[in-house]
């Protein structure tokens, strides 16, 4: 499957899903544009989630955008979506067209620094359908992304997701593969992820 015509990029992942990465989507002076203006315009917020039985905050910032008639939740919490700015609209328009696939909403993740960091999950919900396909952008600090086979956590990948970089993740990837961003005593700089998902009413 080839979403991206004449575009032909090698699939990250061995068997049982779709991943394909480019590492420069946006040039250098758009990636620090979009950096600055996620850094100044996005209503961030630490939201609580239940892990293990406990009410804990996030190791992260997070912010949820696109049509407010829709809610989305996972790990316990539902988030509210706030109207799309028009700025993330912007990339909206170039990420559909890349990955000919049209979305309604985008979750923000915002990693201060390296003790900030997103544990082991698949994007699975019920509210994504079948087989979703996620697309997913970075800027800031580059970050250690790593996948691992769900039904065998020995079999993994990983890669540096750059700035201004953009990983398409589709295909049985969410149901097949789980993915983190693990925490780093080496970075010290701030992250900013816009994972861009259809979310069903």
């Amino acid at each position: 499957m080839d979403l991206f015509g004449n575009n032909h990029h090698e699939n990250l992942l061995p068997f049982k899903g779709e991943a394909y990465y480019y590492p420069a989507f946006f040039d250098r002076k758009e990636s620090d544009r979009y950096f600055k203006l996620l850094q100044e315009e996005i209503q961030w917020k630490q939201e609580p989630i239940w892990l293990f039985g406990k009410k804990v905050l996030q190791p992260r910032l997070t912010a949820l955008y696109g049509d407010p008639s829709i809610p989305y939740g996972y790990s316990g919490i539902e988030m509210q979506s706030f109207e799309w700015l028009d700025f993330l609209r912007e990339i909206k328009e170039r990420i559909e067209e890349k990955s000919q696939t049209e979305f309604t909403h985008v979750l923000l993740n915002h990693y201060r620094d390296g003790q900030d960091s997103m544990g082991w999950h698949r994007d699975n919900e019920q509210v994504l359908g079948h087989n979703p396909v996620i697309a997913s952008l970075s800027f800031g600090v580059p970050r250690k992304f790593q996948f691992r086979l769900y039904q065998n956590k020995a079999v993994k990948k990983e890669l540096i997701l750059e700035h201004g970089s953009f990983l398409l993740m589709t295909g049985e990837t969410q149901i097949q593969w789980e993915h983190q961003l693990p925490k780093s005593t080496r970075v010290h700089g701030a992250r900013i992820n816009l994972t861009f998902r259809k979310i069903s009413r």
